[in-house]
């Protein structure tokens, strides 16, 4: 009787609203079990660790560019739960990438090559996986019910937290599913045009990326283009994105 108790205790949760929550960004209904709270706390474990193995930069200028240009894209995210935090990481690779929480990491290479607005769509991109809670979820399917809950109830045990920060530092360096990366540039399309900056220059910084890859030549593994979609095609929906602002 115990057991069909705790089992029935279990599903009224997953059923109630309390974690199912409407997701702007996605546009669905999600079973979200981490609280932002813990999502936080998480991303400050993880940002941490971040800041104690990379190259962070102390340069005023980029700093001040990197945080006036995500601030004001920020602000047009789905997702207004968050304080959105940016770092740059001295490296020659055009990379980014988003922590849960709302950490957002770019590096040097970005702020030397990108325009302002590229830069734009660059943090547009990865706000867009904070926003749809792609981490969140991917920590859920990865790490089961019962450690879940722990972390989001601040009741882990290091270990637990150790997989976790595992879990999306794999998600970070191979890439989220295709599906995540198609959605992030549809937001980045929305969020980029609502900051009035200008959307097409996501496809002039994709060239960017392509033609440092092949620079690089083929024994070079550029991770922001091999685990995403193909580049033409994600340039092609982004340009079908574009034409449909002011339509929908």
């Amino acid at each position: 009787m115990n057991k069909k108790y705790i089992i029935l205790l279990i599903i009224m949760f997953l059923v109630t609203g309390c974690a199912t929550i409407y997701n702007p960004a996605t546009q669905r209904n999600e079973l979200i079990l981490i609280d932002t709270g813990s999502e936080v706390s998480l991303g400050k474990a993880m940002s941490k660790q971040i800041n104690s193995e990379y190259k962070i930069s102390k340069d005023p200028a980029w700093n001040e560019r990197l945080n006036r240009v995500g601030q004001q894209v920020a602000a047009s995210s789905d997702r207004q739960d968050l304080k959105y935090q940016f770092f740059v990481i001295e490296d020659n690779d055009l990379n980014a990438f988003a922590l849960p929480g709302g950490f957002i990491y770019v590096n040097s290479a970005v702020l030397k090559e990108a325009s302002d607005d590229e830069l734009a769509c660059v943090l547009a991109h990865e706000i867009g996986h904070v926003a749809a809670r792609h981490s969140v979820k991917r920590l859920q399917l990865a790490l089961g019910y019962q450690i879940v809950m722990s972390l989001a109830f601040g009741k882990s045990s290091a270990v637990d937290l150790s997989r976790a920060i595992n879990v999306v530092f794999n998600v970070v360096s191979l890439g989220y599913s295709r599906e995540d990366e198609r959605l992030a540039d549809r937001l980045a399309v929305k969020y980029a045009y609502k900051s009035r900056y200008r959307p097409e220059a996501m496809i002039s910084f994709f060239n960017k990326l392509k033609d440092q890859s092949q620079e690089k030549g083929q024994g070079y593994n550029l991770v922001f283009l091999s685990s995403h979609p193909p580049v033409d095609e994600r340039i092609n929906n982004i340009k079908k994105e574009i034409s449909l602002i002011g339509k929908q």
